[in-house]
């Protein structure tokens, strides 16, 4: 009884952090939504970079309301000992673990389809708005800055953009021996000899050579939702 106590306990204690984080990215993916550049100035290239390829915002308020909802069930079904509430926080999170590692395969196995399918999509977008729009030329600025890389793919992503017409240059990020305060121009011969590599790359580069502590959150994440699931069946169990 004592130990079915402690595990409830602990069990309540977990959920509530979990609880607190979802209201947590719920309000981070709020004022994302509605104040996007102060987010990109705080935060800087990392949040820029990941905003090329997704909605930041919807994406946290979704993270964020499933978080929330999980870590009600499984706090409220400890408290109340509802079988009702522990069975479906079994199951969503079993889902999201099942997701996680669905996700993981995929990426592993299907790389290369990821940088077709975003490259179909990404380097339209910079050809059209790069230089026309403000705040994509601003994000799209902080990532090549921060990954010390040139476009999606490379310089040409840059080709017929508003920035190449206006200026008649590339990015200085394309020509890495060029700064944005030098008097040097980055030319198409300059940025195609320097072969600067695409941000895609680039990030799958920085991911690569980080593998072990990203494997090593990954573990830590897949290992605290797998006894969340055990304490949660064990309560479900052990409930009169």
């Amino acid at each position: 009884m004592q130990c079915f106590s402690f595990i409830k306990t602990m069990m309540i204690l977990f959920n509530l952090l979990i609880f607190l984080c979802g209201v947590a990215l719920l309000a981070v993916g709020i004022w994302v939504s509605i104040d996007g550049p102060s987010f990109l100035k705080i935060f800087g290239p990392l949040s820029s970079s990941a905003m090329q390829f997704v909605n930041v915002g919807y994406f946290l308020i979704a993270a964020g309301a499933v978080v929330f909802a999980l870590g009600f069930l499984g706090c409220y079904g400890a408290q109340s000992e509802s079988k009702c509430a522990l069975m479906m926080f079994f199951f969503i999170l079993l889902l999201i673990f099942i997701a996680e590692v669905a996700a993981a395969v995929v990426a592993l196995v299907y790389t290369s389809m990821a940088d077709h399918f975003l490259t179909l999509l990404v380097v339209p977008a910079i050809k059209k708005d790069y230089g026309s729009q403000k705040d994509f030329t601003q994000v799209w600025d902080s990532t090549m800055e921060g990954l010390k890389c040139c476009g999606f793919t490379n310089y040409t992503d840059f080709e017929g953009s508003p920035y190449v017409k206006k200026n008649n240059t590339f990015p200085p990020f394309c020509c890495n021996d060029i700064t944005n305060t030098a008097n040097e121009t980055c030319t198409e011969e300059k940025a195609k000899n320097q072969a600067v590599q695409g941000c895609f790359n680039q990030l799958l580069h920085d991911i690569q050579t980080n593998a072990v502590t990203v494997g090593g959150v990954a573990a830590g994440i897949g290992g605290l939702e797998l006894a969340a699931m055990i304490v949660s069946m064990y309560l479900y169990c052990n409930l009169q």
